[in-house]
């Protein structure tokens, strides 16, 4: 039996209050060498402030934390050294071109100029930026921005990556670039933490993941257990009619209203299907299958968060 490697990341009872309120309410989780772990929720629900604990940008008021076995009040420094970060904004020197923006970051590690050269022009690479090499930042799209940033977290080899809304804004392609890019980091052996609004994204990236709403945590796991648990295998959905409501009563079937459709969680949608065309008179009837967004839907609530 070999030894148990520690957790990246271990928080207990972790609290961050800002005033009369807890931006985080007592959580506790641990994130394991080299996976993808999500923190999915609703706005103010305290995934950024729980990435800024981490990331030794805000300290914690209460709760025990450590990062690479560290407490972030006490040696930020070291802990700061092997990490690398993507905040939301784009926070980019506006003076500098692609190159000169990583070239320069990496001076603040005392990378020697000849191994923080050739590391530039790696990363640009990587994020397939070469191209722009010699491109002030003002001159990029949205996507190509984001793809610069997530080059800059790189640049000092970091153990762990923290994505703050890592493709926030983007459009398909580019979302699908940045994730291909973060899969090849998780099999160099990166650990990733994230956070996204984007269901989809959570599901094809994360390998465990909290939802968070009000400071708390409400559940934990892999993406596909959570959906089994909390939603089943299908969803069916037909359009709301008083037919249909009284119908699926009548025959006790366990029902949610979402605006002017009606969704049926179920493991057989099959089954489902019949009882709908047999007795309710429905005009359409759609199955498909359940995802990560009809849990989260299910947990922190339809009502929208500003």
């Amino acid at each position: 039996m070999g030894a148990t490697i520690p957790d990246i990341i271990e928080a207990i009872h972790l609290e961050k209050t800002f005033g009369s309120i807890k931006a985080v309410d007592g959580i506790s989780f641990a994130v394991k060498k080299g996976e993808v772990f999500g923190f999915l929720g609703p706005n103010g629900a305290g995934k950024t402030s729980t990435m800024k604990i981490i990331a030794c940008v805000s300290p914690r008021t209460s709760g025990t934390l450590r990062v690479f076995g560290m407490d972030p009040d006490i040696s930020p420094a070291e802990i700061k050294q092997r990490l690398g970060v993507v905040p939301q904004e784009t926070n980019l020197d506006p003076d500098f071109t692609c190159y000169g923006n990583l070239f320069t970051y990496s001076r603040y590690f005392d990378i020697p100029p000849d191994a923080a050269q050739k590391k530039a022009e790696e990363l640009l690479e990587f994020v397939q930026l070469s191209e722009k090499r010699d491109v002030t930042v003002e001159k990029l799209s949205g996507g190509m921005k984001r793809r610069l940033i997530l080059a800059r977290a790189l640049v000092n080899n970091p153990d762990l990556l923290i994505l703050d809304e890592p493709t926030i804004g983007l459009d398909p392609q580019a979302r699908h670039l940045i994730w291909e890019r973060l899969k090849l980091l998780q099999a160099q052996g990166n650990t990733i933490v994230l956070t996204t609004h984007y269901l989809d994204e959570a599901e094809r990236l994360c390998d465990r993941l909290v939802i968070m709403d009000n400071g708390k945590i409400l559940v934990e796991g892999s993406p596909a257990d959570l959906v089994k648990k909390y939603v089943g295998n299908e969803i069916v959905e037909v359009e709301k009619t008083p037919d249909v409501l009284s119908c699926l009563e009548k025959n006790r079937i366990p029902f949610e209203i979402t605006g002017d459709t009606v969704q049926i969680a179920t493991e057989s949608s099959r089954d489902v299907a019949r009882v709908l065309f047999d007795h309710c008179s429905p005009h359409k009837v759609l199955t498909r299958p359940a995802t990560l967004e009809d849990v989260f839907l299910k947990l922190a609530g339809r009502k929208l968060r500003e």
